[in-house]
């Protein structure tokens, strides 16, 4: 359904009338298209502290223009030599006089380095570029979106960097993501002849991937060159095989809940997998006083038992061959807790606490990485449904005063599958434009 609030904010008397009345002002995002694959203008890189990074070379291969063009479009900000109190005034300073100089659905990225456990100064400092980072984040406006990015080396943070300097991660503000060494041991395969296609020659399985968000991310990952396996249950056959003939894929009809799932992909696909990617779920909204066992039963089956039973399974067989990602789909629901959704938010934290448990396992025993996207208010069919002023309050409550796309959970997704991101490993990424609930 179209947001009808946005458009009208987008005209002059719209602009007028909610400026007069003080009620937000969403701006259009600019997301990605083949013809607009780069934020338009130039990247403006600062300092704050002593930095040992070297991201002359990373960032010149971001794909966003060098300082000097006649607008900003993303602000680099290197704090993770900030070490005290006294150097957080270098952040001010360095920040203070340009923000208003980047522009609309520009990026501001504030780099910064782990908690020192040895320095408490060092770790107070830093954490501090957090409450920084959300804060400007929610005061920002014009769809401008700002992160941070833990990290020590910025060769293994390019991937995260292109894809946060770019257009595709116009829904994603307000996070912070971790990004470590990259320990993956090298692929058998050569690195991608084609940058525009990187998941060339990989195998991608997306469950409840018929419609939604799973068919937005069944497309992006075939976009980027991946051979994509179309899962959904049977039910879903006429949408499912819709969808895989759409992509060149193949549909698999399946029951993620039945006790054999895992055994039934690993026969479907006898040449392994390398992209895992859980996105089937339902919900069975109603408060706990009034929830029978079925209504939560089914939703833990469907939402992470299935999830958890499927993993092991194509981990421990060998299905999910090494150099391979798996993620998941969580929600804010289960990180800020839903009115109606206590089934529904205890799966999605469910999925939290196994990428946390599961991340640095998986890479040390089968060279595989761990991730989840945690979807806000994404417009879909679903949420349509929704009654109109539940449906725009979930719209408003967020930075950028608006729904997300199901293209950006995609493109999301498709940035944690690049065969680039090996060092993202046990994140858990809001795809929610800052919501003002959790985060």
């Amino acid at each position: 359904m179209a947001d009808r609030y946005l458009r009208l904010t987008g005209t002059a008397p719209g602009r007028f009338l909610t400026r007069r009345l003080g009620l937000p002002q969403p701006a259009a995002l600019a997301r990605w298209s083949a013809e607009r694959p780069a934020l338009d203008g130039g990247l403006l890189h600062l300092t704050a502290g002593r930095s040992a990074l070297d991201l002359a070379p990373v960032l010149a291969r971001t794909g966003t223009g060098p300082a000097g063009s006649d607008r900003t479009a993303a602000v680099v900000l290197d704090a993770t030599g900030v070490r005290d109190v006294e150097a957080l005034a270098e952040v001010h300073a360095a920040l203070h006089p340009v923000v208003r100089s980047v522009a609309a659905s520009g990026r501001v990225v504030v780099l910064g380095a782990p908690l020192d456990p040895a320095d408490h100064h060092q770790a107070a400092a830093q954490q501090a570029l957090e409450g920084f980072t959300r804060s400007l984040g929610k005061e920002i406006g014009r769809g401008r979106t700002v992160n941070l990015v833990r990290l020590t080396d910025a060769a293994a943070a390019e991937s995260t960097l292109r894809f946060l300097l770019s257009p595709k991660s116009a829904y994603v503000s307000g996070q912070m993501i971790e990004v470590g060494a990259d320990r993956e041991p090298p692929l058998a395969e050569p690195a991608p002849v084609d940058p525009d296609r990187p998941l060339s020659g990989r195998t991608a399985l997306v469950t409840g991937a018929a419609r939604g968000i799973g068919e937005a991310v069944a497309e992006t990952l075939a976009r980027d060159g991946a051979r994509v396996v179309v899962l959904d249950v049977p039910q879903a056959e006429h949408d499912a095989r819709r969808v895989a003939e759409r992509l060149g894929g193949t549909a698999l009809l399946l029951d993620m809940t039945s006790a054999d799932a895992g055994a039934r992909i690993a026969e479907e696909l006898p040449d392994g997998l390398d992209l895992l990617i859980h996105n089937a779920g339902i919900t069975r909204d109603r408060r706990l006083v009034n929830m029978p066992a079925e209504r939560w039963i089914s939703v833990l089956e469907v939402n992470l038992a299935s999830v958890l039973r499927t993993t092991d399974a194509l981990l421990k067989d060998g299905t999910l061959k090494r150099g391979g990602r798996i993620v998941a789909t969580a929600s804010i629901a289960g990180i800020a807790g839903n009115a109606g959704q206590t089934n529904y938010g205890a799966s999605k934290a469910g999925i939290v606490g196994l990428v946390r448990s599961l991340a640095p396992r998986a890479l040390d025993e089968h060279g595989v990485t761990v991730n989840a996207v945690a979807p806000g208010f994404i417009e879909t069919k679903m949420t349509a449904a929704v009654p109109l002023f539940i449906r725009e309050a979930g719209r408003r409550m967020n930075s950028l005063a608006q729904g997300g796309l199901p293209a950006d959970v995609a493109e999301t997704t498709a940035w944690l599958a690049h065969p680039a991101s090996g060092a993202v490993n046990g994140q858990v990424v809001r795809v929610c434009g800052q919501s003002l609930l959790g985060a």
